[in-house]
């Protein structure tokens, strides 16, 4: 057996999103004698063998480069810890935007929040089923098009998008104001012929309004 095929097998076996079967290994490594590849899996089988935190498993008729069972806990703990870590200012600022004004493009969110770029917030909140994309916007580019999602109304305590605290409050916790929204401006005596803006519907359900999204809330009236 040469002695870099067993780093290969290692590596293909390691990368593979599902188990690598010796078939799949013979074509990918069709360049070397199918007895070598053989030995290089044994040896790497015979490796794996030895105390550590992975292993090698048969699965399906392939192969998969796993964690040992009896640490599976602490392997769930760093999962839970990924999903319980708390949303920055920027993602709270970019789901704000979006949750107010879906569906809407990255570009318009970055002019919203006075950055260059949201794509990395989008990443994270996307990667937190948050948001979801809901189409391409039909302008130069065709720019994907964002909007919340069950989880975000799940996550923040809200029945519905009816549900969601008024303008200002938000404005106000958030330390920025949505285009649109003058919270002082005086009002009139003249009746204008602009259209008025549409502030949010009263809730009409008996969940109670979570004050800011700076914080879930899953506390429920009555």
């Amino acid at each position: 057996m040469s002695d870099h095929l067993k780093p290969i097998v290692e590596a293909l076996i390691f990368a593979s999103p599902e188990p690598i079967t010796p078939k799949t290994l013979f074509k990918l490594l069709d360049g070397e004698p199918r007895e070598d590849v053989e030995a290089a899996l044994e040896a790497l089988k015979i490796d794996y063998e030895r105390p550590g935190g992975l292993q090698i498993v048969e699965v399906a008729g392939g192969y998969q480069i796993v964690t040992r069972t009896e640490l599976h806990e602490w392997v769930r703990k760093l999962f839970h810890e990924r999903t319980t870590q708390k949303l920055s200012v920027q993602a709270l600022e970019t789901l704000a935007v979006i949750a107010y004004k879906q569906p809407i493009t990255a570009p318009e969110i970055a002019e919203i929040r006075g950055v260059s770029s949201s794509g990395g917030v989008l990443t994270t909140l996307v990667e937190r089923h948050l948001i979801k994309t809901v189409g391409r916007k039909q302008v130069i580019g065709r720019p994907f098009m964002y909007a919340t999602t069950r989880e975000f109304l799940d996550r923040f305590g809200l029945n519905d998008l009816n549900d969601l605290p008024k303008v200002e409050e938000m404005s106000d916790a958030l330390g920025f104001e949505l285009p649109g929204h003058s919270p002082k401006r005086p009002r009139s005596r003249t009746r204008s012929h602009s259209r008025p803006m549409v502030r949010p519907p009263t809730p009409r359900s008996s969940t109670r309004r979570c004050p800011c999204l700076t914080r879930p809330c899953t506390d429920r009236a009555g």
